[in-house]
């Protein structure tokens, strides 16, 4: 049973990045263009997870131990917050449990996957099968940055780019606004998402890992400049602390001052060679306004609402169920919309379209533990932090995997770092290999 759960738990890891081409071009298949994602399709990943956790809990049930850590109070801790929050508030079931597959289904494989023993050689093997996966992906977004909208088109992609909509097609790239630059994403879903599961193969091939092989380094190359061009500043930002993180940790300290003085240096100098060359590329004025306000009305809220409004009230949840709200600076040309009448677009805070009906925009908060707040109040957003501090703390400091969830924890704070499967499993999966409960 061993073997057909760690067989399986190497399948879905090395498959989660593929996870929204192969759903897109499979659609494109089934339906023909123009089509949402096929519900069946995608819900392969729960289904081989939901297969892995049954494995688990029937070798778990032979030799049952019901002793619980903190990480595991802190868990059952945030579920039973948000079953109490949700009767007390929107009472929406089906709501509850598409915020529990965002929020809580990574935690719940966590918590059970660290109760079952894992071979030796079983995390090298996985480290590999996800340097050859990000190294697939790398190529192939780089690639794409050159590839035509038809192209994508014929894929079973969108016609229109940067903007999720439940009920179409994924989009295949996302441009900077005012821009014709492309923000890659590859197989996955968007840049952000991307970006952030770059910082898994990036954190295995900077540690260079006993038994993966030489070719590590130049995986990690390509996937370094892939994550460039994603354009994710949250992403970068998280690879350039795993990087400090891991020279502060093999360095000596008067070795690491030096260094870090040259990379500050180095830093501001191309941050103002940027400015003055790329200003729309780091600037990007709505993209910031947004990481600025939309913080700030999820804290008004957590303040508002100190209970919490309820699970699936924020965050990628409330984005499934939400209208697709376009925002558009005052003056600019929404003409283009009027094509697409399932839009709802606002110039300047005004809604311009559809002119018969108010919109339900998504509730974004741009932050992780925000959104926690939002969904189960204060205690909610303290009890989530705390999880993250005290696994940070708990995770073996030599491995990748501890890179990578305080590569992720960082980015949380600047994006729904979590929302997205391939992050999620693999990091919390990972996890639960690297800190087995003893």
């Amino acid at each position: 049973m061993q073997k057909i759960r760690e067989s399986l738990t190497i399948l879905l890891l090395g498959l989660l990045p593929l996870h929204a081409f192969l759903v897109t071009v499979g659609t494109k298949m089934i339906l023909g263009p123009g089509n949402a994602p096929l519900t069946y399709l995608a819900f392969w990943k729960e289904a081989v997870l939901g297969v892995i956790l049954l494995v688990a809990f029937c070798e778990w049930i032979k030799k049952p131990r019901f002793k619980l850590d903190i990480l595991d109070w802190l868990i059952v801790g945030l579920i039973a917050l948000s079953i109490l929050v949700t009767a007390n508030t929107h009472g929406d079931w089906r709501l509850y449990l598409i915020g529990f597959k965002y929020d809580f289904v990574p935690l719940v494989a966590f918590f059970v996957l660290r109760r079952v023993p894992w071979s030796d050689s079983f995390m090298n093997r996985i480290f590999k099968v996800i340097l050859c996966v990000a190294g697939i992906v790398s190529v192939y977004g780089i690639l794409s940055i050159y590839l035509p909208q038809q192209f994508f088109s014929w894929l079973g992609y969108s016609d229109l780019h940067s903007l999720y909509q439940p009920d179409a097609p994924l989009a295949a790239f996302q441009q900077i606004g005012g821009t014709a630059i492309r923000r890659i994403q590859s197989t996955m879903s968007g840049p952000n998402q991307l970006g952030i599961w770059l910082l898994i193969p990036f954190s295995v091939a900077l540690t260079r890992v006993k038994g993966v092989g030489r070719w590590a380094l130049s995986v990690g190359v390509f996937v370094l400049f892939a994550m460039f061009m994603t354009l994710s500043r949250s992403a970068l930002l998280a690879a350039g602390v795993i990087v400090v993180v891991m020279l502060w940790r093999q360095l000596p300290k008067k070795k690491f001052f030096q260094f870090a003085g040259v990379l500050l240096g180095l830093s501001f100098v191309l941050s103002i060679f940027a400015y003055f060359f790329a200003s729309d590329v780091i600037i990007r004025k709505a993209s910031t306004r947004d990481h600025i306000s939309r913080p700030m009305e999820a804290i008004r809220l957590i303040i508002q609402h100190p209970l919490g409004m309820g699970l699936g009230t924020a965050g990628p949840a409330s984005n499934r169920v939400s209208d697709t709200c376009v925002h558009l600076t005052e003056g600019a040309d929404a003409t283009w919309a009027q094509a697409h009448p399932n839009l709802c677009v606002f110039v300047g805070g005004a809604q311009v379209q559809p002119v018969d009906g108010a919109c339900s925009c998504p509730l974004l908060p741009e932050n992780w533990y925000l959104q926690m707040g939002v969904e189960m109040g204060v205690l909610g957003f303290i009890l989530f932090v705390a999880l993250t501090i005290f696994i940070l703390k708990k995770l073996p400091k030599n491995n990748p995997v501890f890179l990578a969830f305080l590569g992720i924890a960082i980015a949380a704070l600047f994006l729904h770092a979590w929302e997205d499967a391939a992050v999620a499993y693999s990091i919390w999966i990972l996890m639960a290999v690297a800190y087995l409960r003893k």
